[in-house]
């Protein structure tokens, strides 16, 4: 049985460098416009309708989820993650 510690320095090995989650992003400019995905005109996905429908109710709109594609909802979500930021603060 490996220790965590251990399991976790050989991780560390085989890692590239990119992080998720870190305090600041990701400067080599991997984030695209969603208007440019490829995937950006299929239906949006359950996680992005749940998260919006949080943000939604947050803010106080309603969004029609009547084809809604992956990137209208990260477009939504972008927006009101901003807003609701800017309440909070």
């Amino acid at each position: 049985m490996t220790s965590n510690k251990r399991a976790n320095d050989e991780v560390d090995d085989q890692t590239t460098g990119e992080v998720l989650g870190a305090e600041q992003p990701d400067p080599s400019g991997t984030v695209k416009d969603p208007d440019d995905w490829v995937t950006g005109d299929e239906p949006a996905t359950g996680a992005q309708k749940s998260y919006l429908d949080t943000l939604a109710r947050e803010a106080g709109e309603t969004i029609p989820a009547d084809g809604l594609t992956k990137a209208q909802a990260s477009e939504h979500i972008d927006r009101l993650q901003g807003d609701t930021n800017t309440q909070a603060g």
